[in-house]
């Protein structure tokens, strides 16, 4: 039996009968493997259940070298349900007072729970001090850009980037 919090891939997806308290805690090298498995699942699921497109996410979702670069030079967090990992969100500090979300992802099987809801709003609360958040979304994924302006974001303005082909719509939040 592994111990709590190191399931294996098929424990993951696996959602209690009953829910399990959500917790956001600071994510170490040693979750590393576990996060790019629920990574790898939530980005490709979203991308062909929702967009009608092959399996895929931004750059690095799939590498464990990406998740173990992101835990270094970020704030990155892990998104617990009792003690499994369910999802993670990574910030960057981008300075005065601006922090971008660079990612925020739930499980297939722990989404539409109110996690990524309760995931926004905590980091939002644990920065008081910023006053400006940032993040991009695919042009294709309405889902995300529905839930982003339902928690206060605002649509700035779109961007390609090298290496993908699709528009990446960019949002803000500024904060009182």
């Amino acid at each position: 039996m592994l111990p709590p919090g190191r399931q294996g891939a098929s424990d993951l997806s696996l959602a209690p009968e009953v829910p399990a308290p959500i917790r956001f805690v600071k994510a170490g090298i040693e979750d590393a493997d576990l996060l790019t498995e629920v990574q790898k699942r939530a980005f490709d699921d979203d991308s062909q259940r929702f967009a009608g497109r092959p399996a895929g996410g931004p750059p690095g979702y799939d590498s464990v070298g990406w998740t173990l670069w992101a835990i270094k030079a970020g704030i990155y967090f892990k998104i617990l349900a009792g003690n499994r990992i369910v999802g993670g969100m990574i910030l960057f500090d981008m300075h005065k007072r601006h922090f971008n979300l660079g990612r925020i992802f739930v499980d297939p099987g722990w989404q539409d729970r109110g996690i990524g809801a309760q995931a926004v709003r905590f980091v939002e609360k644990a920065f008081p001090y910023v006053t400006k958040w940032s993040l991009n979304t695919p042009e294709w994924a309405a889902r995300n850009q529905h839930f982003y302006e339902k928690l206060g974001y605002v649509k700035v303005g779109e961007e390609i980037q090298t290496g993908i082909d699709f528009r990446l719509y960019l949002y803000e939040k500024r904060m009182p």
